[in-house]
């Protein structure tokens, strides 16, 4: 008798282990702090900006939706529009240093090697037509709207422009700031500060250069 009430004690005791032991492999599956367990994947989709931008959106009548690769011609018709103000705004005095210090922090890197889209000077450094499209937003917010965006807004506004413009190779580029710990945000994904670190990804591009 005692024999068998020992035999069931060690079952009972054997069949806790076993259940112990699943519950804490099961908790270790599910985690993403260890080391080599988690597997970042950015798609495009999670870094694209949607929708109507605030304010100066439907003032100007454009759609972040507006670009993209399946209406070409809708998305060449937006970025001449945003390069037009490039064109037409010209900024002077404090704004104009404003903006030297803005848009001196953002480059057009996957369609010219230029290291700003300005030179010290405020001058246009690149040619390409994002470039005309994020200074034109730039010097438009500034102009219109400089109380209401602080620097980094604005900066983060020519971001998620610049983010339409080469969405697989800054959804490249979220995946290798996500894998390093680094903040996903406009300006860590599209300015200068941290430009290159995913090492020249390939990929097309929204809009000619």
């Amino acid at each position: 008798m005692k024999i068998e009430r020992l035999s069931m004690l060690l079952l009972v005791a054997a069949l806790a282990v076993v259940l112990f032991n699943s519950f804490q492999i099961s908790q270790m599956k599910g985690s993403s702090s260890i080391t080599g367990a988690a597997v970042i994947k950015v798609s495009e989709q999670d870094v694209i900006p949607k929708g109507v931008p605030k304010i100066y959106g439907s003032e100007l009548g454009v759609s972040f939706d507006d670009i993209s690769s399946l209406n070409q011609q809708l998305a060449d018709a937006t970025i001449n529009k945003l390069g037009a103000l490039d064109r037409s705004i010209e900024l002077r005095g404090g704004q104009l240093q404003r903006y030297i210090a803005i848009a001196s922090k953002i480059s057009c890197e996957y369609c010219c090697g230029a290291a700003s889209i300005i030179f010290s000077n405020g001058q246009a450094a690149c040619g390409c037509a994002h470039s005309y499209a994020m200074r034109g937003v730039a010097k438009y917010l500034i102009e219109n709207h400089g109380d209401e965006y602080s620097d980094d807004e604005v900066l983060e506004e020519l971001g998620k422009w610049k983010t339409l413009f080469f969405p697989s190779q800054l959804s490249q580029k979220a995946e290798v700031l996500s894998e390093n710990g680094i903040e996903l945000n406009y300006i860590n994904l599209a300015s200068n500060k941290y430009r290159g670190i995913e090492q020249g990804a390939g990929g097309g591009m929204v809009g000619g250069c």
